[in-house]
């Protein structure tokens, strides 16, 4: 680094009145930056995407950063200083939650439209798969072997509108009390999944003597005409090989009719696109974040539905989302979850601050604050419009929240349970996710990742930091991917068909 560098050449400052800026390279000890109140020394390395202090803070003084603050100086802190889990902490302050004093309506777009799958319940498919749900543990293994047949180079080469077959396991036994929470949740999961319009086709399979037995998955549930459902128990089929004989036949028999479904022009207002992170670091709220959020504004904008989850990594930014809120009924959904998590992480002898994670620090990021302010960009500007618990039915449009909890496979799995026919993943770290049925576009918030995990990542949104392109135009850029995904385009984990793993319905509840 030269003798002296502008303060903005090797950083980021969000606020003109933030205390800190993000650097955007390394900053050695002893680099001398210019600033518009004179010049500061870096006292210790500062990696980059970490943050360096730019005004004095006195210890227990507000560090702000997003022009919030991310948390309280637990000792002295002097423009140059590394700022970081050495001084800076959490801070407890009480926010204030108004409500709907900062909504904005997204004006309408023109129309477009993206190529997917009519369902007859009005709703339209971005993918056209076989699902073989199991309604317990205890069935999973023959699941996965069943989807397994039709897994591999060439399989369904017969069926090019097909987007294969997949099996949905999950951890929950037969003494899982249907009534209980955790009961009902995994019941609404599954059953979401069961009508979710990626799915032309359904297995659903028990082992026979559950607590949930496989026709509740399905019974009672107003499935779209056209979807192919059929059962089995592994106990009345003759065990595991002959339930794989059977369920095989069953699938080859489906196959000729899923395949005659084709892709047509559909309303953007079709599009659910689901709104997730993971692996977070410091260029997540400045680069992927806010650029998924410009997207989601355009998808609103064209009558499209954008969920935003994940609710303890909204903790401490919640306050912006309630200023957003339609009504105060809305705003106050929101707090409830809030509040219904902090009694939970205490239940457990946690707090909801326990985040960010040991990676998310590596990245830069400090306190749960600095992440939650990063991870709500990806929610833009529009009106918040609902609040859903989790895996409940998506119905209202515009942007919207989902209550879910902040471990990626399992809020994704909440997202796509409610309808959410797409799914946009932004990471600092490197995530390597996939959510079948569903496909993931997963976005890079810097180009060192990207360019190291090319094979894994759909588009590199660190060029807003390199200075090769505008938040704007990489927004744009995201919009017309999620279209072309929607319309078939693969994603780089569809084509290591990657996500079945990734299905985690949320565990709560009496097991008996």
């Amino acid at each position: 680094m030269s003798t002296t560098t502008e303060l903005a050449a090797v950083t980021i400052r969000l606020r003109p009145d933030d205390d800190v800026a993000i650097a955007t390279r390394d900053l050695p000890v002893g680099a001398r930056l210019t600033t518009a109140d004179g010049e500061l020394t870096v006292t210790a390395t500062v990696p980059r995407g970490h943050k360096v202090a730019v005004r004095p803070v006195p210890r227990g003084g507000q560090v702000h950063k997003y022009g919030q603050s991310i948390g309280r100086a637990t000792a002295d802190i002097a423009p140059g200083d590394h700022v970081h889990t050495h001084n800076l902490g959490m801070d407890h302050a009480e926010r204030a939650h108004e409500f709907g004093t900062a909504r904005v309506t997204i004006p309408p777009a023109p129309p477009r439209v993206f190529l997917g799958y009519p369902r007859a319940d009005g709703r339209v498919g971005t993918r056209n798969v076989i699902g073989v749900i199991t309604s317990v543990n205890c069935s999973a293994s023959s699941a996965r072997i069943i989807a397994d047949q039709f897994r591999g180079l060439g399989v369904l080469d017969e069926y090019p509108n097909v987007d294969g077959v997949m099996a949905l396991t999950h951890q929950s036994g037969c003494g899982l009390v249907p009534d209980s929470v955790g009961g009902q949740l995994l019941l609404r999961t599954l059953r979401g999944y069961a009508r979710h319009p990626n799915f032309g086709g359904l297995l659903v399979l028990g082992l026979g003597c559950e607590m949930i037995p496989v026709t509740s998955l399905v019974d009672g549930l107003d499935l779209p005409d056209g979807l192919l459902v059929d059962t089995l128990t592994i106990q009345d089929a003759g065990g595991i090989r002959a339930t794989v004989r059977a369920a095989v036949a069953k699938i080859r028999d489906m196959l000729p009719v899923v395949n005659q479904r084709r892709r047509e022009p559909a309303d953007l207002s079709h599009l659910v696109l689901g709104l997730n992170c993971g692996g977070s670091d410091g260029y997540s709220g400045v680069t992927a974040n806010p650029a998924l959020g410009y997207a989601s504004d355009l998808l609103v904008g064209a009558g499209g539905t954008s969920v935003l989850a994940e609710t303890p990594e909204v903790y401490g930014a919640e306050h912006l989302l309630t200023r957003r809120a339609v009504s105060e009924a809305v705003g106050r959904r929101l707090l409830d979850r809030i509040a219904w998590w902090q009694d939970y992480a205490a239940a457990g002898g946690g707090t909801l601050d326990n985040n960010p994670s040991p990676g998310n620090k590596a990245g830069g990021l400090t306190t749960i604050l600095e992440k939650s302010l990063g991870a709500v960009a990806k929610g833009g500007t529009a009106e918040l419009t609902a609040v859903y618990e989790y895996a409940e039915p998506i119905t209202d449009h515009g942007f919207t929240f989902m209550d879910t909890p902040g471990y990626d496979p399992v809020s994704v799995t909440g997202l796509v349970a409610g309808g959410a026919n797409v799914v946009a993943f932004t990471t600092g770290r490197g995530s390597v996710f996939g959510c079948k049925p569903a496909p993931s576009i997963k976005l890079a918030t810097n180009t060192e990742m990207y360019e190291r995990m090319r094979e894994d990542m759909d588009l590199n949104c660190g060029r807003i930091v390199d200075g090769t392109a505008t938040l704007e135009e990489v927004g744009a850029e995201i919009f017309e991917k999620i279209i072309a995904v929607a319309s078939g385009e693969r994603t780089v984990s569809e084509e290591l068909d990657l996500g079945q793993e990734e299905f985690v319905p949320w565990q709560l509840g009496t097991v008996t």
